[in-house]
């Protein structure tokens, strides 16, 4: 059985959590805040929380999963973003033992000093691998920055379980030949297992917005994207290999009607560089073993990972 098999979230049946009466969400931070408490009990259920394990949670909100995540024997880190929320969070769970509240843009964080400088306390016996596990609810405007961001500290954490707009999980899980397929899709795709565990209907967010929402499951993959053979090939270490995927991933979508090949070749100045160094561009896509007028939404990681090593 599938972990998303094992959760249904029932729309018919709701149980409200009470909240601040005084809390308003901001439209301009992308807020709704999460009330329902089956679905909270849902997202808890699929972090799994181990005994001694540190949770962070990106965007604590209202406080409604935080409240559930300090019930557990584990260190919760809530980070928001919102300075009027942050009275009402410390007020709430301000006083318990593992709890640490950071008031800072996700974005701007160094996660190294996060991790380090949050110690259990001593009465949670740690049964935890050294990774973290990250749960968020993540507002569609910075839904992209955020996952490029947690997927470039990768090294830190081994579980997110994130909600998200439907429409992008739609396309971070979109198959080649999926026209919702883009650089996003194709970067979860080389470093993430990504699993969709359930569905949530608007009504269980306060306000209720226009659009369903999605929680999945991210884990990170234990083999490395490149080689040490292609990164001795191509004389770089893991960093410039990284990047020269990322850049190859990004001028092939960079216009998505366009084909592979036209795109490709209004590369920046140093990847066509590179590209020269190994033939030009229609030679690399001659020995991927990718016809020049394909477009970029058909190729799969295999082929994408031709294009930036193998050829």
């Amino acid at each position: 059985m599938s972990k998303s098999q094992k959760f249904k979230v029932q729309s018919s049946k709701f149980k409200v959590q009470k909240t601040h009466e005084k809390l308003f969400a901001k439209k301009s931070l992308g807020q709704n805040f999460l009330v329902d408490e089956n679905v909270i009990e849902e997202i808890i259920a699929a972090v799994d929380i181990r005994e001694g394990e540190t949770i962070i949670e990106i965007g604590a909100g209202n406080g409604a999963l935080t409240r559930n995540l300090t019930g557990k024997s584990a260190q919760v880190i809530a980070i928001e973003y919102d300075k009027d929320l942050i009275p009402v969070l410390k007020s709430e769970l301000g006083e318990r033992e593992n709890f640490k509240l950071i008031h800072a843009d996700a974005l701007q964080l160094d996660w190294t000093q996060v991790i380090n400088d949050s110690k259990p306390p001593q009465n949670l016996k740690s049964q935890a691998t050294g990774k973290t596990k990250i749960v968020a609810n993540l507002p569609y405007y910075i839904s992209t920055a955020i996952l490029q961001n947690l997927i470039t500290n990768r090294r830190h954490f081994s579980t997110l379980v994130l909600m998200l707009q439907r429409e992008v999980v739609e396309r971070i899980t979109a198959k080649p030949g999926n026209s919702e397929r883009g650089f996003l899709t194709v970067l979860i795709e080389a470093y993430c297992h990504v699993e969709k565990l359930f569905d949530v209907p608007p009504i269980a967010f306060r306000p209720v917005p226009k659009v369903s929402s999605s929680v999945i499951e991210m884990s990170f993959r234990e083999t490395s994207l490149i080689t040490s053979e292609d990164l001795e090939l191509l004389k770089l270490d893991y960093e410039n290999g990284e990047n020269l995927f990322r850049q190859i991933v990004s001028c092939g979508f960079a216009q998505k009607r366009k084909t592979i090949a036209n795109n490709l070749k209004n590369s920046a100045p140093k990847l066509l560089e590179n590209f020269d160094s190994r033939g030009g561009i229609n030679e690399v896509l001659l020995k991927s073993e990718i016809e020049p007028n394909r477009r970029a939404e058909t190729l799969t990681l295999d082929e994408w990972k031709k294009l930036a090593f193998g050829a």
